[in-house]
C-alpha cells in the first residue's frame, strides 16, 4: 500500500506541478459551460417553453421562460460533469504515456514494484483530480446560480452528485489506464484525446438533446456509459426543476421531456432504473481496472 501511495503522489504532483495543464484544463471546463449556457442554453429552454404552451391551459409566460432556464442550466451542468470525468482522467493519464516515451515507465517496470501497483498509481491519481475539478466545475456553477438568483441544490443533491461523480471519475480512470497500455506515443494520446474530448459531448446527449440525433445512432449510445452517467447526474440535478416547470402538465409530456432530453433512457420499451445504470458502470470500471491487470501480469511474465 506504501508503494501505490507513493507513486500516487508522485503522479499527482506531476499533473499539479504542470500550471499549463492545470490552467488549462480548468479554462476548457469554464469556457463550454459557459457556451452550454448561454448559447445552446437559450435554444433549448425555449423549445420547452414552446412546448408547454402546445400542451395547454393558462400559463405565466415569464414564469415559464425563468423555470425553463433553470432546468437547462441544471440539465447542462449534469452533462458538463460527465464530459470532465473523461477528459480529465485522460489528460492526467497523459502522465503514464510521456514517461514510456521518456523511458521512465522501463525503469519501473524493472524496479522491485508490481506492476499492478505501477498500475494503480496511475489510475487514483488521473481518479482523484477527475473528482477534484469535477467538484469545482459544480462549485462554480453553484456559485453562478448563486450571483444570478437561482435555487441551489440541496444537500441531499450534493451529496447523490458527489457519489455519481467518484463512480463516473473511477470508470473513466479505469478505461483511460487501459487505452493507454495500447498507445507508446504522446502524438498519438494527443489525438485520441482530442478526438475524444470532440465525440463525448455528442455520445452522451449533451451538445445535442437524443431528439435531434437519429434514430440508429440515439439506439447506439444507449449502449455506452457515457449516456447512463449523463442520465444518472441529470436525474439528481433536473428533479425539483422538472416537477416545477411541468407542474400543471400531463404527466405523458413529461415523460416525452425526460427521454428526449436523455434523464430517462428508454431500451427495448423498458426505462433503465437508476440502480441499473449503477451497476453498469460499476461493472464496467472493475472490468477494465480487471482486464488492465491481468495484461500487465501476461506483459510481465512475457518480459521474463
Amino acid at each position: 500500500m506504501k508503494v501505490i501511495l507513493c507513486l500516487f503522489r508522485r503522479n499527482l504532483l506531476i499533473f499539479v506541478r504542470d500550471k499549463g495543464a492545470v490552467f488549462f484544463s480548468i479554462l476548457s471546463m469554464l469556457i463550454v459551460l459557459g457556451l452550454m449556457m448561454l448559447f445552446l442554453g437559450d435554444m433549448n429552454s425555449q423549445n420547452i417553453v414552446d412546448a408547454l404552451e402546445l400542451a395547454g391551459g393558462e400559463r405565466d409566460p415569464v414564469k415559464d421562460k425563468a423555470n425553463a432556464e433553470y432546468l437547462i442550466q441544471m440539465w447542462t451542468l449534469a452533462g458538463i460533469l460527465v464530459v470532465n470525468a473523461v477528459t480529465v482522467t485522460m489528460t492526467v493519464m497523459g502522465n503514464m504515456i510521456k514517461d514510456e516515451s521518456e523511458k521512465r515507465l522501463a525503469g519501473f517496470y524493472i524496479a522491485p514494484v508490481k506492476r499492478i501497483q505501477i498500475a494503480m498509481g496511475y489510475i487514483l491519481a488521473a481518479w482523484a483530480l477527475g473528482i477534484i475539478l469535477c467538484l469545482i466545475t459544480l462549485l462554480t456553477a453553484e456559485g453562478y446560480m448563486a450571483v444570478t438568483g437561482q435555487e441551489l441544490l440541496p444537500v441531499s443533491a450534493w451529496l447523490k452528485l458527489t457519489c455519481m461523480i467518484v463512480l463516473n471519475t473511477f470508470v473513466y480512470a479505469s478505461v483511460a489506464y487501459l487505452t493507454a497500455l495500447f498507445v507508446h506515443s504522446e502524438s498519438a494520446w494527443s489525438g485520441l484525446l482530442t478526438v475524444v474530448g470532440t465525440l463525448v459531448g455528442f455520445v452522451g446527449g449533451i451538445y445535442l438533446p437524443m431528439t435531434m440525433l437519429p434514430d440508429t445512432i440515439a439506439e447506439i449510445l444507449k449502449y455506452l456509459p457515457v449516456l447512463h452517467g449523463a442520465a444518472m447526474m441529470r436525474e439528481v440535478c433536473v428533479e425539483e426543476a422538472v416537477a416545477e416547470t411541468f407542474a400543471g402538465i400531463p404527466e405523458t409530456v413529461t415523460d416525452m421531456f425526460r427521454e428526449s432530453m436523455g434523464i430517462s433512457i428508454i431500451l427495448h420499451d423498458k426505462e433503465i432504473t437508476f440502480a441499473g445504470q449503477f451497476l453498469y458502470l460499476a461493472l464496467l470500471g472493475l472490468a477494465a481496472a480487471a482486464v488492465s491487470a491481468l495484461i500487465c501480469r501476461k506483459r510481465a511474465l512475457r518480459d521474463r
